[in-house]
């Protein structure tokens, strides 16, 4: 076959992202995944856009607003090209905020208790300080198959349960070997996530797996949720609409535990009894499933996007924020792969940046 303008390793949220932003321009685009499209990390997370979370990296703020600016287009996108609405589930958070947030962060105002208890009569909020922040969530599940069907209407190729190996070549290209061919494509991004296809150098940043257990929960009709609870340890994700509506997602563990994704009744019994120290109705509510997923992490917490070497590139190491971050990331690799100068500085996410 011919080969394509850029191959992009992974068929994540990332790698599609990009390839649907690429295909807007004119380029030719394969997309090769070791397993299933959208399996992985991208449909285990809650599908929070936390642009202003205050645990977030300061760094990462530039590109976060720059994502949510690009949101509603992105999913305008999406639905022009798959007929399938992704709406929004949630429009507000309710943040734990600790005292050194709220000075760094002149703009936050510390809600007060009449208040909280106005917008949440059921929260217990004990020592618990709270923001409330203008943030939107939604199921990354109906986004994955959204998105899916996008890339297939916009007719580009996905060939899942492709065993991808880079080779350099003799003209110092790096050339995609499957098991049953070599393309040769003038650029290749690895967009494959915690599993990090791409040799970095000795003591560069890389990313691994950040192991995150969740479970989902029936809300009681006593409760019903429309904003979204978060600390810097537990949150509560309310669907709201479409078919997991009265559902409630609540997560996570952060384990460094390899590729296991084992979920324990312990861990999920923990996790349980927290989002009751918060929401005590939430105590009984029936589970309805339980999982756990593989968030690509890397050692400072910032992601990975640019060239690498040759005709390398990547856009991996999202961390907790893939779901947020996905706009972004097509807009500023594409300005990359088409010798443009990107949307925002990227230095601070260089692949050769060191640990």
């Amino acid at each position: 076959m011919v080969s394509p303008d850029i191959c992009i390793v992974g068929a994540g949220i990332m790698g599609l992202s990009l390839a649907l932003e690429l295909r807007s321009r004119g380029a030719n685009v394969v997309v090769l995944e070791q397993g299933a499209p959208l399996a992985e990390a991208s449909v285990a997370a809650a599908g929070m856009l936390a642009a202003s979370d205050p645990e977030n990296p300061l760094e990462l703020r530039t590109l976060s607003a720059l994502s949510r600016s690009l949101y509603r287009g992105y999913l305008d996108r999406i639905f022009d090209l798959s007929g399938i609405l992704v709406p929004f589930q949630t429009s507000t958070a309710l943040q734990e905020i600790h005292l050194s947030h709220l000075e760094a962060a002149r703009d936050l105002t510390l809600l007060a208790p009449e208040t909280l208890s106005l917008l949440l009569p059921q929260l217990n909020t004990r020592d618990h300080r709270f923001i409330l922040l203008d943030e939107q969530s939604l199921d990354p599940r109906e986004l994955a198959r959204a998105l899916l069907a996008a890339v297939q209407s916009a007719k580009i190729e996905v060939r899942p349960q492709s065993q991808v190996r880079l080779e350099l070549s003799e003209s110092s290209n790096y050339e995609v070997h499957t098991g049953s061919e070599v393309l040769r494509p003038s650029r290749v991004v690895d967009c494959t996530g915690a599993w990090g296809l791409t040799d970095l150098q000795p003591g560069h940043v890389r990313t691994v797996p950040r192991k995150g257990q969740m479970l989902s929960v029936k809300l009681p009709a006593i409760m019903p949720l429309h904003v979204v609870v978060r600390t810097p340890t537990i949150y509560v994700v309310p669907r709201t609409t479409g078919p997991a509506a009265g559902r409630a997602v609540i997560g996570a563990t952060v384990e460094d535990a390899g590729f296991d994704k084992t979920v324990y009744s312990n861990d999920i019994a923990r996790l349980r009894a927290e989002a009751a120290e918060l929401l005590p109705d939430l105590a009984d509510a029936p589970e309805i499933e339980r999982w756990a997923g593989l968030r690509p992490g890397t050692s400072d917490g910032l992601p990975l996007l640019g060239h690498v070497r040759d005709n390398l590139f990547i856009a991996a190491g999202h961390y907790r924020n893939g779901i947020l971050l996905a706009p972004a990331t097509g807009l500023v690799m594409a300005q990359i792969l088409a010798g443009e100068q990107p949307e925002v500085d990227l230095d601070p996410f260089s692949p050769l940046r060191k640990m």
